[in-house]
Formats: structure tokens, C-alpha cells, sequence
């Protein structure tokens, strides 16, 4: 496990990507990593809401910000979360990206961060399956790591997660600013009282480890006794 606790982690990475289904989760899972690390070139793309009159015009407000370059889709995100045709959702992601190779993305983990929001989940799973396939290509895939242990609790942080990053206050500051005051959400929101103050993540480098990992965690969620 790789954990800092002050100051910023070790960090060799340049070409960054986040990848996520809705603005807003680019700020609210990683946006201390993303504004601790202005030296990188970061790349975010939003496959929801691009139509959303509100939503878009915040989420280029928050690139901005970010001294992020991006680009937003429009993926059904209506209520009842109808499962999307995976070749839909590949497609939208390499439509998005307008290059394919990078040393780091940050996405949507299997799981996602709290019960239950399908399009994380789809996210997630489009991106290690286009690594896989070859279409896109990353050094390291870090996928978020928070859970909201069965929506009894607002999401936080798991505890055996490989990354972990303690905000520094004014960078936390920063960062709820831009749910707050940019994406417009108000104090008492869902939103701003999740606005983690310690973002995790699982780290992987190859595609198969990231199968292997989720697939022990849910055999390990479906054993007698487990926790």
C-alpha cells in the first residue's frame, strides 16, 4: 500500500486522463490529485449530461480551474439507469479522447463509490476493457476507491485502498469551492458534505490484475461471515 499523509505523493506522470460518467465526479473523487499536480497535462471527459444546459456550462468552468483540457458526452442518464450497450459506451470514450495513449488514468472503479450509480460502473468496467483490447493505453490506471458501506454512510474512503491522499486543508478548501461555489451545489447537498478530504484509490498496471482484484473482493463480499 502506498499512503502519504502530508505534502503531495510521489508522483511521474505527465499525460493524464479522467475519465468519468457525470460532471462533477472529476472534482468530487480526485480533484485534490488533479490540483495538486498542475505540471501534468490533464485530459477530462464527462460521458453524461453534455446537454445539460446547468451542468455543461460548470463543468468547462471547473476544467478551467483544474488547467484541464475537455470534452463532454451525452449518454442516456435518466432515473431508471438502463443498462447501456457496451460498444456504445467504448465508443463514446474514444470519442471523447483525442489521443489514446497516457501515463495515468483516473476513472470509475467495478464497484463505484457508493450504492448505486450504473454509469460509474459502466465507466469503470469500458475503460479496462479497452485497455485490454488495445484501443487505449495507459503506464497506470488508478480507479477511485470509496464506499458508502451500503448507503448507511456518506462515501469515504476504503481503508485498504493502495493510494491514499490526505488534502491539505487550503487544497481541500479549493476543491470544495468548486462543488459549492462552481458546480452550485448548496452546503447542506449530498455533494458538498461528501466532498472527501482524503481521496483513495486502487492503483494497477496491467488489466488483469484489475480482474483478479474485484473478483476476489466480491467473492470476499459474498462469503459466509464476511464483513
Amino acid at each position: 500500500m502506498i499512503k502519504s499523509t502530508a505534502g503531495k505523493p510521489e508522483w511521474d506522470f505527465n499525460r493524464c486522463a479522467v475519465i468519468v460518467a457525470h460532471p462533477d465526479d472529476e472534482a468530487l473523487w480526485a480533484g485534490g490529485t488533479i490540483l495538486a499536480h498542475p505540471e501534468s497535462d490533464w485530459m477530462i471527459v464527462s460521458l453524461c449530461r453534455g446537454g445539460d444546459p446547468d451542468r455543461r456550462p460548470r463543468f468547462f468552468q471547473v476544467l478551467k480551474a483544474l488547467k484541464a483540457s475537455g470534452k463532454m458526452a451525452d449518454l442516456d442518464d435518466g432515473p431508471r439507469q438502463i443498462p447501456l450497450p457496451e460498444e456504445e459506451v467504448d465508443r463514446t470514450i474514444l470519442s471523447l479522447l483525442p489521443q489514446k495513449r497516457f501515463d495515468l488514468i483516473l476513472t470509475h472503479s467495478f464497484e463505484g463509490e457508493y450504492i448505486r450509480h450504473r454509469r460509474h460502473e459502466e465507466t469503470g468496467r469500458a475503460v479496462v476493457r479497452l485497455w485490454e483490447k488495445g484501443p487505449l493505453q495507459m503506464r497506470e490506471l488508478w480507479m477511485f476507491a470509496y464506499e458508502d458501506d451500503s448507503h448507511t454512510q456518506l462515501p469515504h474512503s476504503i481503508v485498504n485502498a493502495h493510494h491514499f491522499y490526505e488534502l491539505p486543508p487550503s487544497l481541500w478548501k479549493q476543491k470544495h469551492d468548486l462543488i459549492v461555489r462552481t458546480y452550485g451545489f448548496t452546503e447542506d447537498s449530498w455533494e458538498a458534505r461528501t466532498t472527501p478530504k482524503t481521496e483513495a484509490f486502487w492503483r494497477f498496471s496491467d488489466p488483469a490484475r484489475v480482474r483478479r482484484h474485484f473478483a476476489e473482493r466480491n467473492k470476499s463480499h459474498e462469503s459466509p461471515g464476511s464483513v
